[in-house]
């Protein structure tokens, strides 16, 4: 008789330390995290490289996202309160300026660049047109303090968004502070930026089996990997590389690409490869804008490349396309366009 109250006992004591034992769980849960934080997992989609940027350094939260998600389209971070970030990255372009050459900056200012669109930024290892930035945070820091772009100071943007009490909330129980700094609203603004990710085209929904691209679309594709695929590689539709891809430097503005920063002739005309991805709805073309359709775009490669010292060998020829082909790769390159990511309510403007 003495054997069931034996196990009893011990069924108790077992009881009482697991008890025990959630109980700290729960207060070291607590402990460290006492702003009580809901930390996201970074999303990496199927078939995609692990990104370059994994939040090592600036925990994702929801709350740090959408602290950033209020920044991004806050005008008073610009010295005139009315060009926030959104001014030029529009999510109806997929966070390109939308049918426009170049960004417009605060007193009516016009910048050397047309503005890349933002998504799946973590795959990058550099950001700029000239690959100037490789953080998240230092490439957003630019435009802020640029003065043809939003033209504020730090000083500036703290003593405005100081005086918000949902600021006021937000930095205290993101970042544990009751003063606002440069870096922090960086890292919030990373959080949003580096959390835009665009994986939902057609294309992705062949490469998925629920869906089948069209006769046209499967020989645009076709030629895509034949004569793209090198700068442009699958999923990313980007290699991130910086390349002459013998555009003609427009007279008016100069822009040698990354020779404007190291001064050196093998750098002239080198920019950065875009991303293909959503390329059918964020117009206009390179990287000062100066095509206003993907056909002018498509036929540059045909029959507009200018030969150069550091033209890049893949394009010393051109790209041979007859017209029934250039439009069927422009109908392949319409089906990367990801129209969920240019509506999601999780990346529009805060109410």
């Amino acid at each position: 008789m003495q054997l069931p109250v034996r196990k009893s006992f011990l069924t108790i004591g077992l009881m009482v330390c697991l008890c025990s034992a959630a109980v700290l769980l729960s207060e070291s849960c607590r402990k460290n995290n006492p702003n009580q934080l809901t930390f996201l997992q970074p999303e990496v989609p199927a078939g995609f490289p692990s990104p370059l940027y994994a939040f090592q350094d600036n925990a994702l939260t929801e709350e740090g996202f959408q602290l950033g998600r209020h920044l991004f389209y806050d005008g008073r971070l610009s010295v005139d309160n009315l060009h926030p970030c959104s001014s030029c990255h529009q999510q109806i372009a997929g966070f390109g300026t939308y049918e426009h050459d170049r960004s417009h900056g605060v007193h009516d200012s016009h910048t050397l660049r047309n503005a890349p669109a933002l998504f799946n930024l973590r795959w990058a290892p550099l950001y700029h047109w000239d690959g100037e930035f490789k953080t998240l945070k230092e490439e957003a820091q630019q435009p802020v303090i640029g003065p043809i772009e939003m033209g504020e100071t730090w000083d500036g943007v703290i003593s405005k968004i100081g005086k918000d009490p949902y600021y006021q909330q937000q930095f205290l129980k993101v970042f544990r502070t009751r003063f606002i700094r440069p870096e922090h609203i960086l890292q919030a603004l990373a959080q949003f930026t580096g959390s835009l990710i665009s994986v939902n085209s057609k294309y992705d929904r062949v490469k998925k089996g629920t869906e089948q691209f069209s006769v046209a679309e499967q020989h645009g594709y076709d030629l895509y990997k034949t004569n793209c695929a090198t700068c442009h590689p699958e999923p990313l539709f980007t290699d991130y590389s910086l390349r002459n891809n013998g555009i003609p430097v427009d007279p008016n503005l100069n822009d040698f690409g990354k020779m404007r920063l190291t001064g050196k002739s093998q750098d002239s005309l080198l920019f950065r490869v875009p991303s293909l991805r959503n390329v059918y709805i964020s117009s206009n073309y390179m990287h000062d804008g100066r095509y206003n359709t993907l056909a002018q775009c498509i036929n540059h490669y045909r029959t507009g490349i200018q030969q150069s010292a550091t033209l890049d060998p893949l394009l010393k020829n051109g790209i041979a396309l007859t017209n029934a082909e250039a439009t069927d790769l422009g109908l392949f390159l319409r089906a990367l366009t990801d129209s969920s990511f240019l509506v999601d309510p999780r990346y529009t403007k805060p109410l």
